[in-house]
């Protein structure tokens, strides 16, 4: 046994990682047993205000008879007042009225539906999404990503862009395309947590060879 053996990290599966800032928790056990959305290992929400409640408070209009899911990877980060606009809050515009007349029955239910959905809610590997910031329906957004303070998000992110304002546009690409592709071939958010613990420096650095070389070897 070594010496001084890797600690692997927090327990992904506890809601306070921290216990003496609860205002922080880990969004996977949150998930756990809702059947519309999912959210990886580690990814976190931050909030002074119940942050526990972060699927029933940031996440709007999200109701199991529209079927759309919001799916969350790994090591996200998410600030104070993250919020997801799901697909129940939109009406359909291809006819003359908006009004959803279908959703309250006793006569008003007969006829063609209408449809407004624009899909499921997307959101990458080791996302920083700011504080305020709103992501609209049917939206997916590429790993390393960063979401800037108020943005509202209503298009695809790519992988690694720094995105901001209303409607939310590419500020900037963080890293050039070829370590892009090299950032996505490794998925270091996939790798076990003892190998990412023992090569954090790698993890948080800039320099895509030492990463490559931490694949490496495992």
């Amino acid at each position: 046994m070594p010496l001084n053996p890797v600690v692997p990290g927090p327990d992904p599966d506890a809601v306070h990682p921290l216990p003496d800032l609860p205002r922080v928790v880990f969004l996977k056990p949150l998930a756990a047993g809702r059947g519309n959305v999912s959210a990886g290992r580690y990814s976190y929400y931050d909030d002074g205000d119940a942050p526990e409640r972060f699927f029933d408070r940031q996440v709007l209009y999200h109701f199991d008879f529209v079927g759309d899911r919001l799916d969350i990877g790994s090591f996200c980060a998410f600030a104070t007042g993250t919020t997801f606009v799901m697909n129940g809050a939109n009406h359909a515009m291809d006819g003359f009225s908006t009004y959803p007349f279908g959703i309250f029955g006793q006569g008003w239910d007969g006829g063609a539906p209408q449809s407004a959905s624009r899909g499921d809610t997307l959101v990458g590997h080791d996302v920083w999404i700011g504080r305020d910031a709103t992501i609209m329906p049917g939206v997916t957004i590429g790993d390393g990503a960063i979401v800037a303070a108020k943005a509202v998000v209503s298009r695809d992110v790519p992988p690694y862009a720094v995105v901001a304002g209303n409607p939310a546009r590419i500020v900037k690409m963080r890293f050039r395309d070829s370590v892009v592709e090299e950032l996505l071939r490794l998925a270091w958010w996939t790798w076990p947590a003892a190998t990412i613990a023992g090569n954090l420096d790698a993890i948080r650095g800039a320099d895509i060879d030492a990463l490559k070389r931490a694949a490496e070897a495992g």
